[in-house]
């Protein structure tokens, strides 16, 4: 259909930024705070800034103070939960055991930091932006790569309105808009689509381990006054995960008497029959969590993936045209739980990068200072001191692996920087961790109680996701053949598991789900994708036994709105 429609119109700027997220608005504030005359545009897929933002969120302050140091003076900024109690526990499946402050590394201290919503942060930060001049746009998604004859990147398209189901224009058919610029700076979150491209087109990733990710799982919960503590910080580990599977909780008290309640399942799990989302919904009934929540109220729910392979992840930042900032990079602190610091410093060190380019008079080469310089920078100094754990981890389990990981990350603080285990590679992607069905059973999880354990159906309605129905459809399956001989007869479909919000199911004839177990003998199953139900989280892009569906944006605007999340 392309090749038959009108060539696009385009704007020109001199850089353009891709995602109003932490690293994307941070990176606009810093160009024009460096020179009020460099032209800056931030798109946004989001129907507002902040809707499809979705992060725990504890946040080090490190990187607001630099770039905004006279916050507080703002009666409007959104920090306004310091952490006033950490506490940290392991459990069992009835009991708990708290894990000693004294013990932890100095860089787990969450004192100093603060409970909020990241998505209000980032609607307060494009406020500072737009009041420097930057553009935002809100509900444009850039869904293509343009690219200068070179072979440069030239800007991003976003994507056209109005396509029907079949691909055709419809009757409010409207062409997407060019957006050039002399730098391009991709902050789409864990596992953006077009730094998916990028990363693949100039082989960012050859020098780098796989890259490894979790699936979050959020909630707001109103709760009883008598049980809130304003400023309160839990984490835990253990159940209901096994100890050869990675993950943990966390619960933030913030203000109003509410609470985010969430959970963490790293995607390198080997049992195709696990369900991240059903784990979270065990996590709740666990007899230390249940009493909190009795009595109490879910307001709204999320998921998204998160990245957690750190230092030996992270593929280099740049290439002709542009750089990768925030979490497109990878730039998560997984043992601290905290990304958006380093989001927002990776935004500003690539500003800094790019106002130099431009006052020299550069356009589209390759910020190499950029790729330079990020390790030896505050974003490098949280990073390598904790590149062990998540690999030690991943080898010997969750108990082992943390008791190894805890003496690998004193040994950094107190010896500059010295391992005993020097840096450890990731051995290999998400996707490569599945293992047949054949090596597994079932697993039979309780059904909900809609008042504490929901469903998934009633999850994704609270998250106000809307797609836009006679559209083409953003997750793509490259072969569907591929994807009933393998993902369902050998792996038993995972993806009706991993997914947080219920959009893929395998059916046979009569529209009923194949049954778990029954898998291999469903010879006239139907592979089905309600992709209006998709949040965004992005999880069968990675997560897919043969890297065979592919996550692309829909028409801007459309996916969750997250508030006050």
């Amino acid at each position: 259909m392309a090749d038959e429609l009108e060539p696009r119109e385009s704007m020109e700027f001199d850089v353009v930024i891709v995602g109003a997220g932490p690293a994307g608005l941070a990176a606009a504030i810093k160009l024009k705070q460096i020179n009020a005359d460099i032209n800056v545009v931030v798109l946004e897929k989001g129907a507002e800034v902040g809707a499809h933002i979705l992060s725990g969120a504890v946040i080090d302050p490190v990187a607001v103070n630099e770039l905004l140091p006279d916050w507080k003076d703002d009666a409007d900024h959104p920090f306004k939960v310091p952490v006033k109690d950490d506490i940290f526990y392991f459990l069992t499946e009835n009991g708990k055991f708290r894990l000693p402050n004294f013990g932890m590394p100095p860089l787990m201290n969450n004192h100093g930091n603060y409970i909020v919503s990241l998505g209000n942060v980032c609607r307060w930060l494009a406020e500072k932006a737009e009041a420097l001049g930057v553009e935002v746009y809100p509900g444009f998604a850039a869904a293509e790569l343009v690219y200068n004859d070179d072979g440069s990147v030239k800007g991003v398209a976003t994507g056209d309105m109005g396509v029907q189901k079949d691909g055709t224009p419809g009757p409010m058919f409207e062409r997407g808009m060019e957006l050039h610029g002399k730098y391009v700076l991709f902050g789409e979150g864990a596992r953006g689509s077009l730094s998916k491209q990028l990363i693949a087109k100039f082989d960012l990733a050859k020098d780098a381990s796989p890259p490894k990710f979790g699936i979050g799982f959020k909630e707001l919960w109103e709760l009883d006054p008598s049980k809130h503590s304003e400023g309160t910080v839990q984490h835990s580990l253990g159940w209901p995960l096994s100890t050869d599977q990675d993950g943990g909780s966390f619960i933030y008290h913030i203000e109003n008497n509410q609470a985010y309640v969430g959970y963490v399942v790293a995607l390198g799990y080997k049992n195709p029959y696990l369900s991240p989302f059903q784990e979270f919904q065990r996590f709740k009934k666990h007899p230390s969590v249940a009493p909190l929540l009795e009595g109490g109220k879910r307001v709204s729910y999320g998921s998204r993936a998160i990245t957690q392979g750190g230092w030996q992840s992270v593929p280099k930042l740049s290439f002709p045209g542009g750089a990768l900032i925030g979490c497109s990079a990878g730039f998560v602190n997984v043992p601290r739980i905290k990304g958006s610091h380093n989001a927002m410093l990776s935004g500003m060190l690539a500003a800094e990068h790019v106002a130099e380019a431009l006052k020299a008079g550069r356009a589209s080469d390759e910020l190499l200072s950029y790729e330079e310089a990020w390790r030896s920078s505050a974003i490098g100094k949280d990073l390598k001191p904790v590149r062990n754990v998540k690999p030690l981890v991943s080898k010997y389990g969750t108990v082992l692996g943390m008791i190894l990981g805890g003496v690998d990350m004193w040994c950094n603080t107190l010896f500059g920087g010295w391992s005993p285990f020097g840096t450890m590679k990731h051995a290999k992607a998400d996707y490569q961790a599945t293992e047949p069905a054949s090596k597994h059973q079932p697993i039979d999880y309780p059904k909900p109680d809609g008042v504490m354990t929901f469903d998934r159906s009633s999850s994704v309605f609270l998250s106000g996701t809307n797609h836009e129905e006679n559209q083409p459809t953003h997750l793509k399956v490259a072969d569907l053949d591929l994807q009933k001989q393998s993902e369902l007869f050998e792996f038993a479909g995972p993806s009706t598991r991993y997914c947080p919000v219920g959009v893929y199911e395998w059916v046979d004839a009569k529209g009923d789900a194949i049954p778990a177990g029954k898998e291999a003998e469903a010879q006239d199953a139907v592979f089905v994708i309600n992709s209006q139900n998709c949040v965004h989280c992005k999880t069968c892009d990675i997560k897919d036994p043969n890297q065979n569906i592919n996550w692309t944006t829909p028409q801007g605007g459309e996916g969750p709105v997250y508030p006050n999340m």
